[in-house]
């Protein structure tokens, strides 16, 4: 194929990158796909420029030195500099990026470049791009950056705008070396404050510590080290964000920010100001709105691009701000910008929008191009001599391209579009949308594309739309595997003739028309299973006559298989997508990244089935990088297009697929090539970019080998542009005549208001919703294929509704008739009965629906037990956690007659390390004091005594104010706790907080067994009172009395353990039993009546005596009450006057026993009442004594709780103290690490110092031998002319110090620059010795040659003018650069400085933390418990400095207290006394003076009596009555002490005799030893001299000739001192000779240079 030709982009479209920059005056430029479009903004062409590699990262251009620069998207990407309008390439700098760029910047001051790199260095690079190498690098330092801009006043400075930063970086350079340094702004607050740069901290400010300890900073309190600590603080501080920045004329910074701020930072002393608070009440109302996009400046005035679409020009004066324009664009602005000779301000959209302002000739924005944002859909070209292009965006938006590129009309359609296919009979296109629709879009008048037709074909998004070639029909394909055929044809009103199905979703779909035969081949590659939706292998082959198929489809729509024949392939591997040849198929299978070729069988209309045939591979080649790929075949079936994923086209003949021609149109890193079309002509491709925006048409360029094969191409498109002339032209006169789709939407919706339509430019807008025309809220349209069976239910209902009539009355009668022998069958006896299942007519029906049902209750009830499942995992975690490891379970006992409750301490069980840890700091104490108890040997008795007693009256003041606690009142103290005043260590700490615990243990401990005996109580005194109650109903039963009885009962509070038991009264729904469970419920039943018949037997005795004598066999006291005397007969027979005297006799017994039965009566009712008072006198006697006994035990609760929070307020004292430690010592590892890290930087600093001095001595020698032969070329002058007359010399001496007026101006301009800019204009030496020579050619001219001069010598004096000129030029050059080297010296000399500071500010600063450690270790927090009911201060009026203060005893002041009361009542009292006795004025007078006397004289005393020193013998002298019986005793006692101690002793000496005796014994053992020694040793010295005097002799011998050698060798060493001194004084003189000529030789040319 590279035979035939090669590809070249045409035009692009789309936007990628939403960023626009100038490139000359006129012309800006911005990228598309893998390219970047170039448009003049007066003549509005455009011209594409192809970029190398796979993809563009980030861009930037220059327009005032007409350089592009932009970098590629690969793996160590390179950075191209290209030349405007060449496009020529300067260079390609490879970096050290490893993955990207984020930023590119070209400076206005000269060739360099800035960029900025992504992960994992970050580092930003500064080029030199004419050279492509590096000026200086700092990595690291691009984290977050966005941007990079350059200072235009100068190049040094770059300005990084970050995300959450903003950094200046300047460029320091000493000749050839540069470094950057940076200078951080610090940001206002979010609300606009400006802060002061925090300062290192120093937390002392004197020697006294606040209440809580040292104050450290956020780094120590973190605990984090580092650079983290740093960013972790910076982070906590919310500022303002950045988002455009523009560099002023004076090297200041505005800075646009998101909330709305606008600032003016000065790089230099980093101060920042606020001009625009958006929250003062003064501000503009204009600029409230939104954030600043992008800034512009020009001269005065600022363009300020706001996000809500409107531009302003501000006028800025100091802090004053004033619009003097503004410009509303209907579009949010991004970046706004001024060409580069400022005559013409840009605005461009992130949606695509680019418009233009000149102000010198219209104040108008005028819009030069709408690019749009969004990505493309697919593109198309229609079948038309002026290849117009069609595309559609993901947003709806049709839109029509020229040949050139230029859109010429767009239709917004307010759909989501999936899909676009051009006919080629008539200039429509047919869009698909996510819905399911497909449009019909007419463009016979590109400008004015209208709707005319839409279909609903699918419930899902319409993923293929294909036309033959000849335009007979439009196939459709989506993933529900159906395949409508749809009349492409205007004429037939795009009629659906039918579909059919495919095995499996759709995947690729592709169209042959075979013109010979009228038919039409459709491929469709379906994944065979629904869930694969990305791969298929089955190859389905369609094909329809081209005729009038409205026959040939069934009732539903269905294409019959006569009429449509079918044949299912299957291929090897899987493929990703295939297209339709010429009896062949090419496909692309993406696991084997390889193009595929299978060629059909010949027999393919017989084939048909539901089983494949298998295609045998034919041929296959290499296919795309990355993948999946798309495939398109030429209209001539003789070449083959792919694309990918990795942006690549190419082109391969069908011929020969192994060679092919290739471009890179759209970037691999954005998604690659989303689709690909060919034109009519085969000799354009459109492709669209997947996530890159662009569209871009490529031309494929025939070369002179490829002409024959090109013409083939040309020639079939006349050909069937011939044949469809005729129909092209009918098609499209009908085409035309057709409706808009809106219009016929409102005419067959009734009378509706017209729909309004949106006109944005040339872009019209049309609904193409579910709900066309119509407001109301209506149900969406059905699918044609929907349509089409609800018609053919309607229509077989109408036909068959008699039938079906009949059939339901049958129906109805079958069903009675069943019903009235299932009736009599329940009659018949159960020899004769049939089971119920036997009238079941429909056996399986009915097992299919219990089925059913079965599944869903198995559903159900799995459902129902996985959750049961979850609920009882959660029951059980909780009562493992909350009440199986609790010891004590939290409980309550509550007061029978108040609300009074107390709750014990739910406590868990103590673990093995817990107690391990406590033991480990109980022996651990015990070792302490016991190391801690020494006795000293001697001490005088009277001190000893001494000692005693203060120790035991220390043992009697150590009370519960200076433990902090009331523990020990509990009695619950730990003898291990460690005083208040010795915790020093945080070992010391962390056990006493182990103490402590311990102790609130114990505390909880003791309470929980007195509240369990208080609940055990309760439980007893509540069944007591149930049992007296029981007895109290008795006797009410027995008096006949109904009353309330008062009963108690233990709450849920005080028996917990009920919440965890369910009782049956609880469940509301009734219980599901199993079967199994239903048949043991029947079995326990069973069981139960067995037992109460078996029962029932034995009941019969005590029903008899029940019956005879109520139960008893005696009576009982309790029946007196309900005993009656029966009277006799004659009483009810006879009236009293005719009774006997022996019935009268009977009747007076009967009054007597009666009368005795009601005193009996009377007495047993009175001791019933009596006994029922004493049971209620007794409950309530009871209960109230619980009460009172739990109201004692609520005291102890409340000191419990008192105790456990003063022990907790310990134990948070000791945590918190040990934090701070904690926090000091992190600041101390700081701290370190930042000494030692700037120890590091010093020495760096140190070496680099050294190093930059070097250079400036060297480069200063090279200076002074410049400069002297420079003065030398002066002074040689007249010596060169030696041969020519003195007037012409000095007339040639006057012309040799003549410069031309541009040296002049170089020399002003040289003169004005300071130290700080020499580093500036460093380029314009050079810059200025071109200019300089050029000037000099006319002074070289002949006709400034002096009269009578011979030419040779003036040929010579240009010469030498010549040289002397560029000596000149040469020390100019070198003086800067000397001054530059000498700046950046001294600023290294400074920095190094600075860093000395900083490190003796550091070790000041660890200094003063060791003191504060030393200090907070000494100052110990104690706790002093306060008596109930005095006074206190608050926090506020306490004095935090005691140094002065003198501590009292509370009695003193008390009594002070006391005494001044006492008093003033008695001044009160006078003063009354005074009122009431006005006549005795005088005497009251003299007694109130008296009084003050008293009152003077008592506080003399009160004072004496307070200074008075009452010692402890004094005391008890005073207290005690019989203090002389006391000394007696004592007396007593001492003797008899003095009298066991003599004993003691006695007994002592005797054992020490008897010590001595023994040692006496042992000493003269050791004698005889002694002796025997000695005579040993007497031999052995005699031994030893003699061995001494041998050794003497040798010595002797040995020294004599170490001594010889030793004054050998000095002898040697003066002599060559001596030759070393006189050769030292012979280079000593000629030293002295040199420098004396050197000072000879300098001293005049510094004196000369002085006088300069």
């Amino acid at each position: 194929m590279d035979a035939v030709g090669n590809l070249e982009v045409r035009w692009a479209q789309g936007l990628t990158d939403h960023r626009v920059e100038f490139v000359d005056k006129t012309t800006v430029c911005y990228t598309s796909g893998n390219c970047i479009v170039f448009l003049d903004l007066d003549t509005k062409k455009q011209s594409v420029f192809q970029c190398p590699g796979r993809g563009i990262g980030t861009f930037t251009a220059n327009g005032k030195s007409r350089i592009l620069a932009f970098s590629e998207r690969k793996l160590n990407p390179s950075i191209f500099v290209y030349s405007y309008p060449k496009l020529v390439l300067e260079n390609e700098l490879k970096g050290s990026a490893q993955l990207d760029y984020t930023s590119l910047a070209l400076s206005d001051g000269g060739p360099y470049l800035g960029c900025c790199s992504t992960l994992p260095d970050h580092s930003i690079t500064v080029w030199n791009w004419e050279n492509a190498e590096p000026i200086c690098s700092q990595p690291r330092a691009g984290k977050g950056v966005v941007s990079l801009v350059f200072n235009p006043m100068n190049w040094l400075q770059i300005c990084a705008l970050g995300t959450i930063s903003l950094t200046v970086w300047n460029i320091e350079k000493s000749a050839s070396f540069h470094v950057m340094k940076p200078s951080v702004i610090e940001l206002p607050a979010a609300d606009g404050s400006v802060t002061e740069r925090e300062a290192p901290p120093s937390h002392i400010i004197n020697d006294r510590l606040t209440y809580f300890g040292p104050q450290m900073p956020a780094t120590a309190i973190s605990g984090l080290t580092g650079d983290k600590a740093d960013i972790v603080v910076q982070s906590t501080r919310a500022t303002l964000t950045a988002t455009a920045i523009c560099w002023t004329a004076t090297s200041e910074l505005y800075v646009g920010c998101k909330e709305g701020f606008l600032l003016l930072v000065d790089p230099d002393s980093l101060s920042v100001s606020v001009l625009f608070n958006p929250t003062a009440a003064s501000a503009i109302p204009e600029l409230k709105k939104g954030s600043f996009q992008s800034l512009a400046l020009h001269g005065s005035s600022l363009i300020a691009a706001k996000k809500e679409g409107a531009m302003h020009c501000l006028h800025i004066k100091e802090s004053q701000i004033e619009i003097t324009q503004t410009w509303e664009v209907d579009v949010p602005v991004t970046s706004v910008m001024y060409s580069p000779d400022y005559e013409t301000l840009l605005s461009f959209s992130n949606m695509g929008q680019i418009c233009i302002c000149k102000p010198a000739q219209s104040e108008k924005m005028v819009k030069v191009l709408d690019i749009l944002s969004g990505n493309f859909v697919a593109g198309a070209l229609l079948h038309t001599k002026e290849n117009i292009c069609v595309s559609v965006r993901d947003s709806g938006e049709l839109q029509l391209w020229s040949a050139d590129g230029f859109c010429i009309g767009s239709l917004r359609l307010q759909a989501e579009v999936t899909s676009l296919a051009c006919c080629p009979v008539a200039h429509y296109a047919a869009v698909g949308t996510v819905s399911g629709h497909v449009l019909f879009i007419d463009l016979i008048r590109e400008q004015q594309p209208r709707l005319v037709h839409k279909a609903h074909l699918y419930s899902r998004p319409v993923d293929h739309l294909v036309f033959d070639q000849d335009g007979n029909y439009l196939l459709t394909g989506a993933s529900d595997a159906h395949v409508f055929v749809v009349d492409a044809k205007p004429s037939k009103r795009f009629s659906i003739i039918g579909y059919t199905v495919v095995p499996g979703p759709i995947l690729s779909l592709s169209a042959q028309y075979i013109r010979d035969r009228k038919h039409v081949k459709v491929l469709a590659l379906c994944s065979g299973q629904k869930d694969q939706n990305h791969e298929g292998s089955l190859l389905t082959l369609l094909t329809l006559p081209v005729k009038d198929l409205a026959g040939c489809v069934d009732l539903r729509g269905c294409l019959s298989n006569h009429t449509l024949q079918q044949s299912i392939h299957q291929v090897p591997h899987a493929l990703q997508s295939c297209v339709l040849g010429v009896n062949e198929v090419f496909a692309y299978c993406h696991k084997k990244k390889a193009l595929q070729r299978f060629q059909l069988p010949q027999n393919t209309d017989r084939l048909s089935g539901e089983e494949g045939v298998q295609l045998k591979l034919q041929q296959e080649v290499e296919g795309h990088p990355l993948g999946p790929a798309s495939l398109a075949l030429s209209p001539h079936h003789s070449w083959l297009v792919t694309v990918g994923r990795d942006g690549l086209l190419r082109v391969r003949e069908t011929s020969s697929l192994e060679r092919c021609i290739e471009i890179q149109c759209h970037s691999c890193h954005l998604g690659g090539v989303r689709s690909v079309s060919f034109s009519a002509d085969s000799q354009a491709l459109l492709t669209t970019g997947l996530r890159d925006g662009s569209l871009v048409c490529t031309d494929l360029k025939i070369s002179v080998m490829g002409a024959e094969k090109g013409n083939e191409a040309t020639q079939y498109r006349q050909i069937v542009a011939r044949l469809l002339v005729n129909v092209l032209n009918a098609e499209n006169l009908v085409l035309s005549d057709l409706p808009d789709w809106s219009q016929t939407c409102l005419s067959s919706s009734g009378s509706k208001e017209p729909q309004e339509e949106e006109v944005r430019g040339e872009t019209e807008t049309v609904d193409v919703t579910e709900q066309d025309g119509s407001h109301t809220n209506t149900a969406p349209d059905p699918t044609w294929l929907e349509s089409k069976q609800e018609a053919v239910v309607k229509a077989e209902i109408q036909q068959y509704y008699d039938t079906k009539k009949n059939l339901e009355e049958k129906v109805k009668e079958l069903r009675n008739t069943i019903q009235e022998m299932m009736r009599e069958n329940e009659n018949l006896p159960d020899a004769e009965r049939l089971e119920q299942q036997q009238f079941n007519l429909n056996v399986e029906e009915q097992r299919r629906s219990e089925m059913k049902g079965e599944q869903e209750v198995t559903k159900v009830r799995n459902e129902t037990e996985l959750d049961n499942l979850a609920k009882s995992y959660l029951y059980d975690v909780l009562k493992r956690e909350c009440w199986d490891s609790m010891v004590v379970k939290g409980k309550a006992v509550r007061a029978f007659y108040s609300d009074h409750k107390v709750k014990n301490y739910p406590m868990r069980e103590r673990t093995e390390k817990e107690l391990e840890e406590l033991l480990r700091v109980q022996n651990m104490r015990k070792i302490e004091k016991a190391a801690s108890i020494e006795i000293p040997e001697k001490r005088s008795n009277t001190a000893s005594e001494k000692e005693e007693e203060e120790e035991e009256e220390g043992d009697e003041a150590d009370s519960a104010a200076v433990t902090g606690s009331l523990s020990a009142q509990l009695g619950c103290s730990n003898p291990y706790l460690y005083d208040q005043f010795n915790l020093q260590t945080t070992e010391q700490k962390i056990n006493q907080i182990i103490l402590l615990q311990d102790v609130i243990y114990q505390v909880k401990t003791a309470f929980n067994r007195e509240f369990e005996a208080m609940h055990k109580k309760k439980q007893q005194e509540v069944s007591r009172v149930k049992d007296k109650n029981k007895r109290i109903r008795e006797i009410m039963v027995e008096l006949g009395v109904t009353e309330e009885l008062w009963e108690p009962s233990l709450a849920d509070s005080e028996q917990p353990e009920r919440a965890l038991i369910v009782k049956d009264s609880e469940i509301k729904v009734e219980k599901y039993l199993s079967p199994e469970q239903k048949k043991e419920e029947e079995e326990r039943k069973k069981l139960e009546e067995q037992r109460r018949l078996a029962a029932k037997g034995d009941e019969h005795r005590e029903k008899a005596l029940d019956d005879m004598m109520g139960g008893a066999l005696e009576v009982k006291k309790e029946d007196i009450l309900n005993m009656e005397i029966p009277q006799p007969e004659f009483v009810l027979s006879k009236p009293d006057t005719q009774w006997s005297e022996e019935e009268k006799k009977v009747y007076k017994e009967y009054e007597k026993k009666n009368k005795e039965l009601s005193e009996e009566q009377e007495k047993y009712r009175k001791s019933l009442e009596i006994e029922m008072r004493k049971l209620q006198a007794s409950i309530k006697d009871a209960t109230e004594g619980f009460d009172e006994t739990l109201t004692k035990l609520l005291e102890w609760k409340v000191k419990s709780e008192m105790v456990i929070y003063q022990e907790e307020l310990k134990i948070t004292n000791i945590v918190y103290s040990i934090l701070i430690e904690e926090e000091i010592r992190n600041r101390e590892v700081e701290l370190s690490l930042k000494l030692e890290k700037f120890l590091a930087y010093k020495a760096e600093i140190e070496e680099e110092l050294q190093k930059h001095k070097d250079d400036v001595e060297s480069f200063l020698v090279t200076y002074d031998n410049t400069v002297a032969e420079d003065k030398l070329l002066d002074k040689k002058f007249r010596k060169d002319f030696l041969d020519v007359p003195v007037h012409i010399v000095e007339h040639l001496y006057k012309l040799f110090k003549r410069r031309p007026r541009v040296q002049k101006m170089r020399t002003q301009m040289d003169s004005s620059i300071n130290i700080k800019d020499q580093s500036l204009c460093g380029w314009m030496a050079a810059d200025g010795l071109s200019q300089m020579l050029k000037a000099m050619e006319e002074l070289d001219a002949p006709e400034n040659m002096p009269e009578d001069l011979d030419p040779l010598i003036w040929e010579r004096f240009c010469l030498v003018r010549r040289a002397k000129v560029e000596s000149e030029q040469q020390v100019k050059t070198m003086a800067l650069t000397l001054a530059e080297m000498q700046a950046f010296l001294q600023k290294r000399i400074d920095e190094n400085e600075t860093y000395e500071q900083e490190i003796k500010n550091l070790t000041d600063e660890l200094d003063r933390v060791h003191k504060e450690k030393n200090c907070f270790r000494k100052d110990i927090m104690v706790q002093v418990l306060m008596k109930q009911g005095q006074v206190e201060l608050t926090p506020t009026d306490l004095t935090a400095d005691y140094s002065d203060s003198v501590l009292h005893h509370r009695s003193v002041v008390e009594g002070l207290n006391h005494t001044i009361k006492m008093f003033g009542e008695q001044k009160i009292a006078a003063m009354v006394d005074c009122k009431e006795f006005l006549k005795g004025l005088i005497q009251e007078e003299c007694e109130h003076n008296k009084m003050e006397m008293q009152i003077e004289d008592l506080n003399t005393n009160a004072r004496d009596i307070e200074m008075f020193h009452v010692s402890r013998k004094l005391q008890e002298y005073l207290s005690d009555t019989d203090y002389h019986c006391q000394i007696s005793k004592q007396v007593s006692t001492l003797q008899k002490a003095i009298a066991l101690q003599e004993e003691a002793h006695l007994q002592s000496v005797q054992h020490h005799k008897k010590t001595i005796e023994l040692l006496n014994r042992q000493a003269a053992i050791k004698a005889q030893k002694d002796a025997m020694l000695d005579q040993q040793l007497a031999n052995m010295q005699v031994t030893v001299a003699e061995r001494g005097h041998i050794c003497d002799a040798i010595a002797v011998q040995d020294n004599q000739e170490e001594e010889t050698e030793q004054r050998y060798q000095e002898i040697i060493h003066i002599k060559n001192l001596e030759d070393l001194a006189k050769e030292l004084a012979v280079e000593l003189d000629i030293q002295w000779t040199e420098v004396e000529r050197l000072r000879m030789k300098t001293f005049p040319s510094l004196r000369l240079l002085t006088h300069n």
